[in-house]
């Protein structure tokens, strides 16, 4: 399986076979376009996880691509430029880029710096993809909540309630509240279903663990809370 997928947008075909041949025997799957248009066409037709990016092409400059780019996706772009004014890296920078390397440069640098960025990409998907609560995670692609080392067991009307707590931690949220984002408006069963499903949590999570996760606001609602 490859580590990632790379496209490198450079004219100096001998320079891009050159790279090209490296990361794939670093186990990457590497796309070549040899200027600005056929480098904005690779990237509409197919999801990157980074770029190599000339500032000097032809049809359409580096700058220009790097700030197209960036007004629809977030992938690491690294800059490639013979040029070592110090003007020329801010306006990389500037454009959007995640770094930049000076041409000629050592093939060990630049996979040193593409791993760099490829980790940064990683933690912001984990952080943009979970939420952090005391020592609980959840984990919003996959619906799944860890404890510790623990995963919990939940059913699917557990989770969304859970999650809808965590979301608004601190904030005492009423019964009617909960019933409409979990349950909806449409819902036909019993009335207290609210408090039947905050037992069913508490026995999963509180008493499971020994901990309080889920406080009581009497005679209104129910919250999470950071407090002890």
């Amino acid at each position: 399986m490859a580590k990632g997928k790379i496209l490198i947008i450079e004219d100096e075909l001998s320079l891009a076979r050159f790279v090209e041949l490296e990361l794939t025997f670093e186990g990457y799957e590497v796309t070549i376009a040899d200027d600005g248009k056929k480098g904005l066409e690779a990237f509409e037709k197919q999801k990157y996880d980074l770029i190599l990016l000339d500032l000097m092409l032809p049809g359409i400059e580096g700058k220009v691509i790097c700030r197209r780019i960036r007004k629809v996706s977030n992938v690491p772009i690294i800059i490639l430029t013979a040029k070592d004014e110090i003007s020329d890296k801010v306006a990389g920078l500037d454009s959007g880029a995640s770094d930049y390397i000076t041409k000629p440069f050592a093939i060990e640098e630049l996979l040193a710096r593409m791993r760099a960025a490829l980790r940064k990409v990683q933690t912001f998907d984990i952080k943009l993809n979970s939420l952090t609560f005391k020592d609980m995670v959840i984990d919003t692609d996959k619906r799944m909540v860890h404890i510790g080392s623990e995963a919990v067991e939940l059913t699917k009307k557990e989770y969304e309630l859970l999650l809808y707590l965590v979301k608004n931690k601190n904030i005492v949220l009423t019964r009617e509240q909960i019933f409409n984002k979990v349950w909806g408006y449409d819902y036909l069963g019993e009335t207290n279903v609210v408090d039947v499903y905050i037992r069913y949590l508490r026995a999963k999570i509180d008493e499971r663990f020994g901990k309080r996760y889920i406080f009581t606001a009497r005679g209104v609602g129910y919250y999470v809370s950071d407090e002890k």
